[in-house]
């Protein structure tokens, strides 16, 4: 049987995990940095979230990169 990709939301909350620890923040930091709950950050590195463009672009901003440089390797 032939390992399936993981999901999109699972990249994505991993990608996120992966910057978000490169900058140093913890997940609560990180939450108070995007104005967003710390429950909710933590869905989206679990990949139990499906994030609205608003909060990707948030996130982004958030680490000080672009949503291409998000996105990337997604």
């Amino acid at each position: 049987m032939v390992k399936r990709a993981a999901d999109i939301l699972e990249r994505f909350g991993e990608r996120v995990r992966v910057l978000r620890k490169e900058s140093g923040y913890s997940q609560e930091s990180f939450a108070a940095a995007c104005g967003l709950d710390r429950t909710y950050i933590g869905g989206i590195e679990r990949g139990e979230r499906n994030v609205a463009l608003r909060n990707i672009e948030t996130i982004a901003r958030a680490l000080g990169i672009t949503l291409a440089e998000l996105m990337d390797d997604l």
